[in-house]
């Protein structure tokens, strides 16, 4: 423990978990406005259970848009079409649901509406001004834990990776989070997601910490490791690492699904304070050279970013291996911490997640690039509990393609 406790969360004003409680949205966006528009994506569009709830909205008073164009990671160009729907509606509030993308495209949306300009004036940390147009985030996957994080992400086509924007005024008003939405995922989608949700809850659980001093919630968005988001990445890990095979193995596994579900929503809360930091990093320039999704990435990058910050996260990998449910009784705490990766690199590989970022399309000769860029998420590196340098993450980024985690643990000797 340190020696002085320290904890902040950035969390929504409302939030609501449980099978059956989408039912509970229309009377919240009742209490927040009298026209909502609805982002989505087309699948969900046509949707029953979709069209039921826009139903149930509309009779609680409440005229609605449907903006069904989002499409998955989210190009710029979905931001610039969901904002042109949005002024020819003059909504008072912003409903998000669907995946992550559908999250954030709703966040940034709300923003644009409502200050005015394009995504790119906000890129970065704290460029929001004031509070955005209210939102309520109702997600259908369990994953990204979007719908209750400070930050949205983009693919900007002016540049070669992905954008994050980062305030705690993207922070929806009220999250919903019904895991009978997620029942109809298949095994692919719930392997993707539920490995992206497990990094967000071991890069938040193994982030840096900072000293904690009066300013350092203004100074950060993701201001590191600390005794409140600890609890909530225990938590997820807990409960995706039991439910993830599980889920992935049989989709009418209601408590799994439930318990899934939980972790995911739990492991943002937990990021969307202590932040990411490593295998996102990698995981921007990979998924923009590959077009394959974010959370393959950021998981086939988790197992090799552990063995490269084990040295400095030792006691709290030990700790995720308790949370894991594996046996370490008479280990040692490296032992522990070594157990902890295995058990994440083997849940992985149970659930079809790939071994290598070459086997997601990444080139030898692209190796330098993607480290080039990797070293720029400046908000992702300067979470990482080891110092990264632009010759260790060459390095790291080498041993995950060629497969071999013994390389990335000599790189923390």
């Amino acid at each position: 423990m340190p020696a002085t406790l320290f904890g902040t969360l950035r969390t929504p004003r409302n939030l609501v978990f449980g099978a059956g409680q989408r039912g509970a949205l229309p009377a919240f966006a009742r209490s927040l406005g009298q026209r909502a528009l609805v982002v989505t994506d087309e699948r969900l569009a046509a949707d029953p259970t979709f069209a039921a709830l826009i139903d149930a909205i509309g009779r609680a008073g409440v005229a609605t848009k449907v903006f069904s164009g989002t499409i998955a990671e989210l190009p710029a160009s979905c931001i610039t079409a969901g904002v042109e729907t949005g002024r020819g509606f003059d909504p008072d509030l912003i409903i998000g649901i669907g995946g992550g993308s559908c999250i954030d495209a709703a966040k940034v949306i709300a923003l644009i509406l409502a200050h005015g300009g394009t995504a790119s004036d906000y890129y970065g940390e704290f460029k929001i001004p004031g509070p955005v147009l209210p939102l309520i985030a109702v997600p259908t996957t369990s994953g990204t834990g979007s719908e209750v994080t400070p930050v949205a992400v983009i693919a900007d086509p002016d540049r070669a990776v992905k954008v994050g924007i980062a305030s705690p005024h993207l922070i929806p008003h009220t999250a919903i989070c019904d895991p009978e939405l997620t029942y109809s995922c298949p095994p692919s989608l719930t392997a993707i997601s539920g490995a992206d949700a497990l990094t967000h809850a071991i890069e938040a659980f193994t982030t840096i910490r900072r000293d904690p001093t009066a300013t350092i919630a203004h100074e950060h968005v993701f201001l590191g490791k600390n005794a409140l988001s600890d609890h909530y990445a225990r938590l997820a890990i807990s409960h995706i690492a039991a439910s993830l095979k599980p889920a992935y193995d049989n989709g009418a596994d209601t408590v799994a699904r439930e318990r899934l579900m939980l972790g995911a929503t739990a492991a943002g809360l937990a990021f969307g304070t202590a932040g990411t930091a490593a295998a996102h990093a990698i995981q921007y320039p990979v998924g923009a050279l590959t077009h394959t999704p974010h959370g393959a990435g950021v998981a086939v990058m988790l197992p090799y970013v552990m063995e490269f910050n084990r040295s400095h996260a030792r006691a709290a990998m030990a700790e995720i291996a308790d949370a894991m449910g594996v046996e370490t009784t008479g280990l040692s705490e490296d032992r522990k911490a070594s157990a902890a990766i295995d058990a994440v690199a083997a849940l992985f590989g149970s659930i079809g997640i790939p071994r290598t970022i070459a086997e997601l399309g990444v080139g030898r000769d692209q190796l330098p690039l993607v480290a080039e860029q990797a070293m720029g998420a400046a908000r992702l590196i300067k979470n990482n509990p080891r110092p990264l340098d632009p010759e260790s993450m060459a390095a790291l980024v080498a041993a995950a393609f060629h497969g071999d985690r013994s390389a990335a643990a000599r790189l923390a000797s």
